[in-house]
């Protein structure tokens, strides 16, 4: 999966599961500043983003994330990772 459809699979789950506009929903996003996701949605989001990427996601992978853009990285890298 490209960063592109890992993006835009992001823009529909915030849409669909906190009512966020669409076009408010950019890789610059900050999830907290921007988009009011508090680290209880964040780890809905990472649940609901678990079918999409098929791996296991360890909270600990997302610690550093701030951004839409960061979401879609850290997803990226651990679908190309080795990891199960």
């Amino acid at each position: 999966m490209t960063k592109d459809e890992l993006f835009k699979k992001c823009v529909e789950i915030l849409h669909e599961t906190f009512d966020l506009p669409e076009d408010r929903i950019k890789p610059e996003s900050r999830l907290y500043e921007d988009l009011d996701i508090d680290s209880i949605d964040a780890v809905d989001l990472i649940v609901r983003m678990k079918p999409v990427v098929g791996k296991r996601m360890a909270p600990e992978a997302f610690k550093s994330v701030r951004s839409v853009q960061d979401v879609v990285d850290a997803l990226h890298t651990l679908i190309h990772s080795d990891a199960p």
